[in-house]
């Protein structure tokens, strides 16, 4: 059996759809991309599903039925399957690679092989510098520029990966590790570790009293594709799904130092090692050593003196931390952003916990471009530990997502109220809120008439189109949306997607004033893809008093997972518990809202 990470899976399922799209196949597009998004959200690989309980284990996987888990059986087996192929011959290009660029769909692809033989991102750009797309009918000198502009802003991300599309893989290979009979303890850090929006590579720190077995079975793993260097105590190899990964072994005393030095960041631990240094003492990675002056004896009885450093902290970070004066430091704060400062007059926040969201506010359904019943996705979000969520699917001006206009959402409202009187009287005790995820037009109107609005629990309006306007039209039109009384919150404000799409330009200080003004909410959205609004953005609204939630913008129930990420950003921006609204108990968070026509 051929080994094919989840990943590898994943992005062959998305590859398929676009070539179904490319062949205005109805209905298996989306079926793939359900599929695709089934196992990115696995946290084990679909090669040990099928081992464990064969087609069946697979076609239990959200979204996967029983011709893609055939398709999947035939990857594990040969790392591709009959059908893909089929599709590749007819357009034989790097699809995902190309519609990474923004704005390049899977229609485009197919003309501009069929016109320009464009097969790889590197044709796109030469064909694009050369003005050859222009002279494309329906595509002209504007498309050409942001095709270009679009190519640079992927140069720009350094081929760095998404956080949360990669996460899983590196939390099984560091249970991998872990595993190991020879290893005490194993620790993925660096930019992983502190919750990084996205990362470069993978170190992992392990303790061991035989470093050498911990490599050789390290190396003997199926996500190995190649080894660039090993030695007894530090191994570099690059990875199935093309990330490096750097693996050390430490002894148990030396652990806390070096977990705190691969951790990072590079500017936080050069803060760490000159305080250090002005106390006379030596931080490295092996430890935090002060030097002691030893008076030894000659054999002719003369006196020597000898310099010996010894240990003093560095068998774990919170020693270390206490050693040099500081109270300890999470992770996610490790950016020198005043942390160390605050470490040292012990003012710094409390941050949110992992487990202190109650509710969540942006949950989309198969009402429109979600891929589950409103029931299926409260019983999902009970599941995950949730209070409540609010139902907001896209509005009209979304044509493309079966968008709701006013009697839709008048219908659904329904629903969710006969829903609420159903599940009072089951197991899953959960409030399901009327909401909606409104779109701001150009000049910042919404596509619902308020009187509807009126109507809803919660109102989030978010900005899916013109997206190139001015800073002042698009600050503007941010502004007139939160100053709409039944606007409660704003979501995915800077509407960015990283390493895909540039966040609109905004005055980031006039909105912040602006929310704090109207009372509007500002959303943490924590979709791996927007993690949007940006740490130092948070960190901006926690200073200014501006209230925030953190949502998961769920479109199938496996997304209630990506909350995690969404807490991760507010760390990383010095959120507190009392920062996030859907901390609280929902009579509470409803009080805060614009719309208080919810009721617990």
């Amino acid at each position: 059996m051929k080994h094919s990470t989840n990943s590898e899976i994943a992005s062959r399922l998305r590859e398929t759809a676009a070539l179904y799209e490319m062949d205005d196949v109805a209905f298996k597009p989306r079926a793939y991309e359900k599929a695709a998004l089934g196992i990115e959200a696995l946290d084990e690989e679909a090669g040990e599903i099928f081992r464990a309980r064969g087609r069946e284990g697979l076609e239990a996987i959200p979204g996967v039925g029983r011709g893609i888990a055939e398709h999947i059986e035939e990857m594990l087996a040969h790392g591709v399957f009959n059908e893909y192929e089929r599709l590749k011959k007819k357009v034989p290009v790097e699809v995902l690679e190309l519609m990474a660029v923004e704005g390049v769909g899977p229609r485009m692809v197919k003309m501009l092989w069929q016109k320009l033989k464009v097969r790889t991102l590197r044709d796109l750009e030469h064909a694009a510098r050369a003005g050859k797309i222009r002279k494309l009918s329906h595509f002209g000198a504007k498309s050409e520029a942001n095709i270009l502009r679009g190519i640079e802003f992927l140069k720009q991300s350094g081929g760095r990966r998404v956080l949360g599309v990669a996460l899983p893989e590196i939390e099984r290979l560091e249970r991998s590790v872990r595993e190991f009979p020879e290893v005490d303890e194993a620790v993925v850090a660096g930019s992983v570790r502190r919750r990084k929006e996205t990362i470069g590579d993978i170190d992992i720190l392990a303790v061991s009293k035989n470093p050498k077995r911990v490599m050789e079975r390290f190396l003997a793993l199926p996500e190995v594709a190649h080894v660039y260097a090993s030695g007894e105590t530090k191994t570099l190899v690059r990875l199935t799904n093309g990330l490096d990964a750097d693996l050390r072994v430490v002894p148990s005393e030396s652990f806390g130092a070096a977990l705190n030095y691969f951790t990072g960041s590079k500017a936080h631990n050069v803060a760490l090692r000159e305080m250090a240094i002005k106390k006379g003492w030596k931080l490295n990675e092996y430890g935090l050593y002060k030097a002691q002056i030893l008076k030894l004896k000659s054999q002719n009885h003369n006196s020597k003196l000898k310099i010996k450093n010894i240990q003093i902290a560095g068998k774990t970070e919170e020693d270390l931390y206490r050693k040099l004066g500081l109270v300890y430091i999470e992770p996610e704060l490790r950016e020198m952003m005043g942390e160390i400062e605050a470490a040292r007059n012990n003012t710094l926040p409390k941050l949110i916990g992992y487990g202190d969201l109650r509710g969540d506010l942006q949950v989309q359904t198969d009402w429109t471009d979600g891929d589950n019943s409103i029931e299926e996705m409260a019983a999902a979000a009970r599941k995950a530990g949730l209070e409540y969520i609010a139902i907001t699917d896209h509005t009209r001006s979304l044509a493309m997502t079966g968008g709701m206009d006013e009697k839709k959402l008048l219908r659904q409202m329904a629903e969710i109220h006969a829903l609420n009187s159903k599940i009072q009287n089951t197991k899953y005790k959960i409030r399901v809120l009327a909401g909606a995820e409104v779109n701001i037009r150009k000049d910042g109107s919404l596509d619902i008439v308020d009187e509807v609005l009126a109507k809803l629990d919660v109102v989030g309006a978010a900005v899916h189109s013109h997206f190139k306007l001015s800073r002042a039209e698009q600050t503007k039109r941010l502004i007139r949306a939160m100053e709409n009384p039944h606007v409660d919150m704003i979501f995915h404000l800077t509407g960015r997607l990283i390493n895909k799409r540039e966040a609109i330009e905004l005055d980031i200080e006039e909105i912040i004033r602006a929310a704090k003004r109207t009372g509007t909410v500002l959303e943490i959205n924590a979709s791996p893809e927007r993690a949007d609004i940006k740490d130092e953005y948070i960190k901006k609204c926690v200073e200014a008093g501006v209230k925030m939630v953190i949502d998961s913008d769920a479109h199938a129930i496996s997304h209630f997972a990506f909350l995690s990420f969404g807490i991760a950003q507010a760390r990383r921006g010095w959120a507190e518990k009392k920062n996030i609204l859907n901390t609280l108990s929902l009579s509470q968070f409803l009080k805060h809202l614009k719309n208080t026509t919810g009721s617990e």
